[in-house]
């Protein structure tokens, strides 16, 4: 889990420095694709339920699983970059929303606002803790600026690409305790605007409802005696 996880990170490092105006998203799928299979890795998404590329590109009102084509990125542009990993048998999952080009206060904001309460999720998880918890802290940040969470969910990761448990990043009322040893990405998704959403023919891009920005930001971790640990912590 260790060893994917740090490629995990490597990799969205990696494909970061890619966004900038006039670059397509099937070229940052392309190279983040060759940097795995380079590291001797496969590329989780790749043929995943029939997803047809090696990475998730989410644009703007686009709230998850957005699929790489041959649009450009525009100044201004948010993206989330979703890449996960698939090493020695274990899965490494992380993502996070890059900004492109020159972006307003607003919509920076609304980004750093996201990694805020990712952030904020995991400060909630160690031993014996209650998994609604982690939905609580977010929430209770969100409120204070307004956003809408969406309704995608995190989700143990191991052997497994997705597994139990679920972790909802709102209030819930779900029973069950973290344990020690268990590993699990934690991946809130904000948006501007409502929390409606629609699904595009292709059967993966998730869209806002009413075109809002969204941003996403997530980690894989693991539950220790005493608090957790970020698996795939972005290299500085």
């Amino acid at each position: 889990m260790r060893a994917a996880c740090e490629l995990a990170a490597r990799v969205l490092e990696y494909a970061g420095t890619l966004v900038k105006p006039w670059v397509t998203t099937d070229e940052i799928d392309r190279a983040v694709h060759q940097m795995i299979i380079d590291a001797g890795a496969y590329p989780s998404p790749l043929g995943y339920g029939g997803f047809p590329k090696s990475v998730c590109t989410s644009v703007n009102e686009c709230i998850c699983h957005g699929i790489p084509d041959s649009r450009v990125l525009q100044n201004g542009d948010i993206i989330n970059i979703d890449v996960t990993v698939y090493l020695n048998g274990y899965h490494g999952d992380t993502s996070r929303t890059y900004l492109c080009g020159e972006v307003d206060e607003s919509t920076m904001q609304l980004v750093k606002v996201t990694e805020g309460c990712m952030l904020r999720g995991i400060s909630a998880c160690k031993h014996g803790a209650s998994f609604k918890t982690i939905g609580q802290r977010i929430s209770e940040y969100v409120d204070e600026y307004g956003y809408s969470i969406d309704p995608f969910v995190g989700h143990g990761i191991g052997k497994i690409f997705h597994s139990e448990p679920i972790i909802w990043h709102t209030y819930d009322y779900e029973p069950g305790y973290m344990v020690a040893g268990q590993t699990f990405t934690i991946e809130p998704t904000l948006s501007m605007g409502g929390t409606q959403c629609t699904l595009w023919d292709d059967g993966w891009t998730a869209v806002t409802v009413d075109g809002s920005l969204t941003s996403q930001f997530e980690h894989t971790i693991l539950v220790t005696g005493d608090g957790a640990e970020i698996l795939t912590m972005h290299p500085r």
